[in-house]
C-alpha cells in the first residue's frame, strides 16, 4: 500500500502524498517544537518540511522508512532556523502600574512558547526506538524544552533524535550527513550540557494529570491569585520556586523574590479571573484582568509545574497565545 501511495505521489497525486504524510504530521510538529521552543516556528518548519518532501519525493530512495526520511528533512529545517540570525528578540516590561522587583537573572530563552496539549494527541504515543531515554511526557515539559534551547543546535538535534526518539546512531549520522563518531561525541556533550541545565533533584513527582490532587492544587492557586491572597499563594510554593515570563526575560528564583513579584501585582490593584487549559502536559490557566467596565480582558497564560502538593515553577506567557488553547481573548462582565 505504501509503495503504491509513493508511486502515485511521485506522479503528482496530492491526496496520495497527504495519505503518506498525515500519520506523521503531529509527531513532526512536536519534534520541531522541541528543537525550536516556539509553536509558531515549529509550524513554519513543519510546512517547510512537507513542501520539501513533496518537491523531493522523487529522490526518496526508500533505503530508510518514510518516517525517518521526514525526520531528516524536519531536523535540518529546524537547524537552519536555529542558525539564522532572525530569532525574535526579548520583550521589554510593559505591564502598566506594576513595578517588578529586581530579577534573579535575565533568561536566555525569551522566545519560548507553550504547546497546547490538544496538539499532543497522537504525537507522543508513537513507537520509540530502543535507545530512547526519556518519557515522552517529560520530553515535552517546559523545563525540558527550555533546557534544550540552551544547547548548541547540532547537539540539540542529536540529543532529541537519539535520547528522545531513540533513533540509532547510524540513522542520526545519515540524517545529519555526519559520522557515527561525530554523533556519539555530540551526544556526550549534549548530555553533559543538559545535566548542567537540569541538575538531578529529589523532588516528589507531580500528581497524575487530571487527578483530583492536581485539580486541588490548581484550585488553590486560582483562589489565592484571584483574591490577591499573598499568604495563601506563597503557602503553595516550594522554597526554590522558579518564575519566568517569556517573551520578557525576567526570571525569579526562590519563594521570597517570587512573593515580592506577586505582591507588586496585587498591590497595583489588578484582579484576575481564570479559565483552565493544559500546556506541555501541565496544568495551565488563562488569566483575565477585571476592567472597571466589568469586561475581563485576557492578559496571559500561566503554566504551572507541580511537585507533590506544591508549585515549583510558574511560567507566564502573553495573552496572544490564548486562542491556541481555545480560550477567548476576553470575557463578558458578570
Amino acid at each position: 500500500m505504501t509503495t503504491d501511495l509513493i508511486s502515485r505521489a511521485r506522479a503528482g497525486d496530492g491526496d496520495a502524498f497527504r495519505a503518506l504524510t498525515e500519520p506523521h504530521r503531529r509527531e513532526l510538529q512536536v519534534h520541531c517544537y522541541r528543537m525550536l521552543g516556539s509553536l509558531q516556528d515549529a509550524e513554519d518548519a513543519l510546512q517547510d518540511t512537507l513542501l520539501s518532501a513533496w518537491q523531493g519525493l522523487a529522490g526518496f530512495a526508500e533505503r530508510s522508512s518514510l518516517r525517518t526520511w521526514l525526520y531528516r528533512i524536519a531536523t535540518n529545517r529546524c537547524l537552519n532556523t536555529l542558525r539564522s540570525a532572525g530569532r525574535r528578540p526579548a520583550k521589554e516590561w510593559n505591564i502598566p502600574g506594576v513595578e517588578p522587583p529586581e530579577p534573579t537573572r535575565l533568561g536566555e530563552v525569551a522566545w519560548l512558547e507553550p504547546f497546547p496539549d490538544a496538539l499532543l494527541d497522537g504525537a507522543i504515543d508513537v513507537p520509540l526506538g530502543p535507545e530512547a531515554r526519556y518519557e515522552q511526557t517529560e520530553s515535552i515539559s517546559l523545563a525540558f524544552v527550555t533546557a534544550l534551547q540552551l544547547l548548541p543546535p547540532r547537539q540539540l538535534a542529536v540529543l532529541v533524535l537519539r535520547d528522545v526518539l531513540g533513533f540509532h546512531a547510524n540513522e542520526v549520522a545519515e540524517m545529519l550527513d555526519s559520522t557515527v563518531e561525530s554523533v556519539t561525541s555530540a551526544l556526550k556533550r549534549a548530555r553533559g550540557g543538559l545535566r548542567r541545565q537540569r541538575p538531578a533533584t529529589d523532588r516528589e513527582p507531580p500528581p497524575a494529570s487530571g487527578s483530583t490532587d492536581e485539580d486541588a492544587i490548581v484550585a488553590k492557586f486560582v483562589s489565592a491569585y484571584a483574591s490577591a491572597d499573598l499568604d495563601a499563594l506563597v503557602a503553595l510554593l516550594t522554597d526554590d520556586v522558579f518564575m519566568s515570563m517569556p517573551p520578557m526575560p525576567l526570571e525569579y528564583e526562590g519563594r521570597d523574590v517570587v512573593a515580592r513579584f506577586c505582591a507588586s501585582v496585587f498591590g497595583s490593584g489588578a484582579r484576575f479571573d481564570f479559565l483552565p487549559a493544559r500546556a506541555n502536559g501541565q496544568p495551565a490557566l488563562g488569566a483575565y484582568l477585571r476592567a472597571p467596565t466589568g469586561v475581563r480582558h485576557g492578559t496571559g497564560l500561566f503554566v504551572l509545574t507541580l511537585t507533590g502538593d506544591r508549585i515549583c515553577a510558574m511560567a507566564r506567557f502573553d495573552g496572544g497565545v490564548l486562542p491556541w488553547f481555545g480560550l477567548p481573548r476576553s470575557l463578558p462582565g458578570r
